[in-house]
Order: structure tokens, then C-alpha cells, then sequence
């Protein structure tokens, strides 16, 4: 799969395979043609989770039906997932992004956990992003630990932008 979405992405955008190998394969950058990846014919696959002892999951269930109104493949895990559960999940899946919804102020635990385990596990090509109550410094503290972009409740335009490469071919990060 690692190939053929490298050879579609340069293609598309016009860059060496190089460039985009570099890129593309850092965990919060992933490079997907629009909505869908026609190359590898299936929709771009999103696992969307709630973890630890939080048990609202109402942002993330919103989330997930934006994600598959947009023609995505939507995993939801449900509420009271672990890291271990969340990322076993994503590569059993073979999702592209992982997003986590997080409210219980755990956010500081939780992302660099599952980061480890998808670094562990050679998951570099799958993005990891989220969103809940955390507070701008811990988003900026958690994207130089190399999580993806996190989102404030109400932005789910900005999450779907995330997760969609725009036709110019910038990249994800922000």
C-alpha cells in the first residue's frame, strides 16, 4: 500500500517519489488524494476512538459522521478503549489516520502512549490527530512530540481539512 500511495501522490501533486517519501511517511504528515484512494480502490479508512474512563462521546461521534459524509471508511471503537486497543484496532483495520477524542484532561498520557505503540508497531505512515478540551500549550507540546494537528470542540471542518490532501499538494500539518 506504501507504494502505490507514494506513486499516486506524486502524480497527483508533481513531486518526486523522493520528496514525497520523506514526507509522507513522518506520523503526521499523510499525503491522500481526495476523498478517496482510487489508486488502491477503497475510501480512505479512519479509526476514531474514545480513551480511558471518558465517556462522552458525543464531538466523536459527530466526527465520525462528518468523516463518512465526506465518503470515508469510519471505525468507530466505542468508549473505554486503551492506547494498546486503540492502535491493535488501526492496524487491523489498515487505517490511514487515527483520531482521538479526549476530554478527561488525559490527553498528556494518552497521545504520547499511543504514538509509541504506533512507532513500535512501523505504523510512521498512519496519521495520528484528535481533538477535546486541551489546552493550546499541551496541542503545541504534543505536535513537537510528533503528533498530528489537535482540534478545540466545534472545528470539524478544520479535522476534515486534516485529514484530506488539497488539490495544490500542500501537506497536512496545519
Amino acid at each position: 500500500m506504501h507504494r502505490q500511495c507514494v506513486d499516486t501522490c506524486s502524480k497527483r501533486i508533481g513531486k518526486s517519489k523522493t520528496e514525497i517519501q520523506q514526507v509522507a511517511f513522518h506520523p503526521i504528515h499523510l499525503f491522500l488524494p481526495p476523498l478517496t484512494m482510487s489508486s488502491i480502490n477503497r475510501p480512505v479508512r479512519v479509526l476514531v476512538a474514545k480513551v480511558g474512563l471518558d465517556g462522552h462521546d458525543r464531538g466523536a461521534k459527530v466526527i465520525a459522521t462528518a468523516l463518512r459524509d465526506a465518503g470515508m471508511e469510519v471505525i468507530y471503537t466505542g468508549l473505554r478503549q486503551t492506547p494498546e486497543m486503540v492502535v491493535n484496532a488501526a492496524l487491523q483495520e489498515d487505517v490511514d489516520a487515527i483520531g482521538i477524542s479526549i476530554l478527561s484532561g488525559a490527553h498528556m498520557t494518552v497521545f504520547p502512549k499511543v504514538a509509541a505503540l504506533m512507532k513500535e508497531k512501523c505504523m510512521n505512515d498512519v496519521l495520528l490527530t484528535g481533538g477535546g478540551i486541551i489546552p493550546e500549550n499541551d496541542m503545541k507540546s504534543l505536535n513537537e512530540q510528533g503528533v498530528g494537528k489537535l482540534f478545540a470542540p466545534g472545528n470539524i471542518k478544520a479535522a476534515l481539512s486534516l485529514i484530506l490532501i488539497k488539490q495544490n499538494g500542500s501537506t497536512m500539518n496545519g
